[in-house]
């Protein structure tokens, strides 16, 4: 099964970040957020991707033909002009590379790489956030339920920490929780084919008129997913999600 990773946004709110490089590239314990979204699906067997390029793509790129060189070890000898691989971990990826345009809104990067596919389930999610879901019991749960979509429901996690009292003595501190209460679009999508008749055009985002109308029509179905997911939308969410990495308690690491 394919997914599809939205990397081509400008990524405003973290311009001190993106200023240089696309959101995506933007590094957690010295490899992109890409990366790491990547190795989750890999992780449970789904190694073929499409990614949607659009601003500083041309980065994107480079870092796959690029890859094993980042990654490996290597003896340069000079005087052969040889190259000597050492060896280590290759990932078993497909990984297509497609221009979406700059401009282009998620609902137009989707039908763009969704409708080639024309009989294939695909899943789709966001190249900023990280999350422990299980991407096999993601699927499972899409193929019970027959409808065109499936979107992965979560819980945001709170800003600031929060207070429990009993008159004026703090009876409780949670240090950012997740919400007790409410749910949010998590990415993390499965979709039928069908969905691309929902998109009209490059300039439609996905998160308005298609995933509306797909819900009036029935057609949406949500994944709870209960434990940890963190977005990659401010400073802070950058600085929070290298900290955990950094500490070896990275939850979205599960492989």
């Amino acid at each position: 099964m394919k997914t599809i990773i939205l990397a081509g946004g400008f990524g405003t709110r973290l311009s001190e970040e993106t200023e240089l490089k696309p959101k995506p590239m933007v590094e957690i314990g010295g490899r992109p957020i890409l990366w790491h979204i990547m190795k989750t699906y890999s992780h449970y067997g789904f190694n073929d991707f499409s990614i949607a390029l659009g601003y500083k793509g041309e980065m994107i790129k480079r870092f796959f033909i690029d890859y094993r060189l980042i990654t490996s070890s290597l003896t340069v000898s000079l005087t052969e002009e040889k190259v000597d691989w050492h060896m280590g971990h290759e990932e078993d990826w497909n990984v297509d590379l497609i221009d979406t345009g700059a401009h282009t809104m998620t609902g137009g990067r989707l039908k763009r790489l969704i409708s080639p596919i024309e009989s294939d389930t695909v899943m789709m999610t966001y190249g900023d956030g990280v999350a422990d879901i299980n991407i096999r019991e993601l699927v499972d749960f899409h193929k019970s339920h027959g409808k065109l979509a499936t979107v992965t429901a979560v819980r945001p996690p709170a800003r600031f920490g929060s207070l429990t009292f009993n008159g004026d003595n703090v009876t409780g501190f949670a240090e950012k929780p997740q919400l007790g209460e409410g749910w949010i679009n998590g990415g993390y999508f499965v979709f039928e084919p069908a969905v691309a008749k929902y998109i009209e055009g490059d300039q439609m985002s996905l998160e308005r008129e298609p995933l509306e109308r797909l819900a009036q029509d029935g057609q949406l179905m949500a994944f709870k997913h209960q434990t940890y997911w963190q977005p990659m939308d401010t400073l802070r969410d950058l600085q929070a999600l290298r900290e955990r990495w950094d500490s070896g308690d990275a939850p979205w690491k599960v492989w």
